[in-house]
């Protein structure tokens, strides 16, 4: 293998003859062997439309000739259209608060576009990585401002997930809409609910993490960009601050918003912490749903077995038949993985100190996983689980039929006190509510078939509620005959 030499401020290396990048970013593969994962890609596109945006913002400020401006955007275009993504190799966890990630680009692109204007690789005799692509700016405002976009980007297409599963849940809601189950509080029988209620409530509460989300990415939108390196913007021209952002807008497709305190946007990661928590949160919630799923799908025939969750796959090397509801188990999993996740970006931001924050590459690969696998596990969820549940709709009748929980609908119409004595002689005999009612001529039939209707028992408004009136004029009656 053939080799080049290079140098910097540590002394000077060998580097491969054919490599795109340099001797910082060697160093760097070298120094950080932590996860094995290199440049994510959407880092890499963030990096090389910023190092796009800053040539062009330099060239309007008069500070980058029209050649090495032109070189410079050529480099960054073959880039951004996926050649070149094998020289990225440093370790996506690096000290240096995303120095090597930034140096590993500068160098990259460097040599692309002085290879383009006929020099050598190594030789930089052209286009310099820290003179000319590094131009006006930092680490500091290049990496956190790379590091949101990427996040957006990824926020983006998780969002378009979440609104699929919305929608099937919302179709679920109403193909169930008509479907009786035992509602449940600790676990023990509650009242009556419709299966397409709780389908419902679960798109509910899917809705409101779409919009926590669509919020928290308004903050991330303030990028520090010509703050450089601790949020002075020194050796920033003017033209430059004024066009940075603005460039990097339109060539991102994001609405970016220069920061009013680059100070504070240079020092502090709120933001960033903010779009975790929501993310956990979404991801409580899935987790939330698959447990109920799991439980409610548990048996199927000695346990609660409400609903039907489609088979994916054996469950069991020494059972066989068995079927586990794995899509519901991978979701939790991916919850687990979200919060410690989210523990981690919480603690690096903390641990900033003064005017930077060197903890940003493990933030930034916290939260990529993050909502890399969330928006996986939503794909996963919805195709292979939610669209294909079925109601277990034998096992729901029976439970509707022998549980004691429907006797709460009887109490505006025979008092509190009877009910509580019905509902503990069915649970010492094993009769059904109907039939003790019916047997002790509390009620007749017709009157207990409106009092148990379905939609009458599971939606606001007094149960049969004519009845209820006639008998509080029977009772004033009474009250009326004994005073005179």
């Amino acid at each position: 293998m053939e080799y080049r030499l290079e140098s910097d401020s540590i002394g000077e290396k060998k580097v491969e003859a054919n490599a795109y990048y340099g001797v910082q970013s060697l160093r760097g593969m070298e120094n950080f062997r932590i996860t094995g994962n290199h440049t994510h890609p959407e880092l890499i596109r963030a990096l090389c439309n910023i190092k796009k945006g800053c040539a062009i913002a330099n060239n309007m400020a008069g500070v980058l000739d029209e050649d090495r401006k032109n070189a410079i955007v050529y480099a960054c275009e073959k880039i951004l259209k996926g050649e070149y993504q094998d020289q990225f190799i440093t370790d996506m966890i690096q000290g240096g608060a995303g120095t090597t990630h930034n140096m590993n680009a500068n160098e990259v692109i460097a040599n692309i576009a002085n290879e383009k204007m006929g020099g050598g690789l190594g030789t930089y005799e052209y286009v310099h990585p820290n003179d000319h692509v590094n131009m006006s700016q930092s680490t500091n405002d290049v990496f956190p401002t790379a590091g949101k976009i990427a996040t957006l980007v990824l926020s983006k297409k998780a969002k378009e997930e979440l609104e699929l599963f919305i929608e099937s849940l919302q179709k679920k809601s109403k193909e169930f809409d008509n479907v009786l189950k035992m509602g449940r509080t600790q676990l023990q029988d509650a009242v009556p609910i419709r299966l397409g209620q709780e389908f419902h409530a679960y798109a509910s509460v899917a809705k409101r993490d779409l919009k926590r989300i669509e919020a928290a990415e308004n903050n991330i939108r303030q990028v520090n960009m010509g703050a450089t390196a601790i949020g002075t913007g020194i050796n920033v021209d003017k033209v430059y601050f004024e066009n940075i952002t603005p460039i990097i807008s339109e060539l991102t497709g994001f609405d970016l918003v220069q920061a009013e305190d680059l100070i504070d946007a240079t020092n502090n990661l709120d933001s960033l912490v903010e779009i975790s928590g929501v993310y956990k949160n979404l991801a409580t919630n899935l987790s939330k749903i698959a447990s109920d799923l799991r439980l409610m799908g548990s048996g199927p025939k000695t346990m609660v077995s409400d609903i039907i969750l489609p088979p994916r796959q054996n469950g069991s090397s020494i059972m066989p038949g068995k079927v586990n509801p794995v899509i519901p188990e991978v979701v939790n999993q991916v919850a687990f993985r979200v919060i410690g996740n989210d523990v981690t970006i919480t603690m690096c931001s903390e641990a900033g100190q003064l005017e930077l924050n060197a903890f940003e590459p493990v933030l930034f690969y916290s939260l990529f996983e993050t909502i890399e696998i969330i928006t996986n596990a939503l794909n996963t969820f919805r195709i292979n689980c939610i669209d294909g549940i079925k109601p277990n709709y034998e096992q729901l009748k029976k439970d509707v039929e022998i549980s004691v929980g429907v006797v709460t609908a009887l109490v505006p119409h025979i008092g509190y006190r009877k009910s509580a004595d019905i509902a503990k002689e069915s649970l010492k005999t094993g009769k059904s509510i109907r039939n003790i009612i019916l047997d002790n001529k509390l009620l007749t039939e017709d009157e207990l078939n409106e009092i148990l209707d379905p939609l009458s028992m599971t939606r606001p408004g007094i149960a049969a509620e004519h009845l209820i009136k006639e008998k509080l004029r029977k009772e004033l009656k009474e009250v009326k005959k004994h005073l005179d």
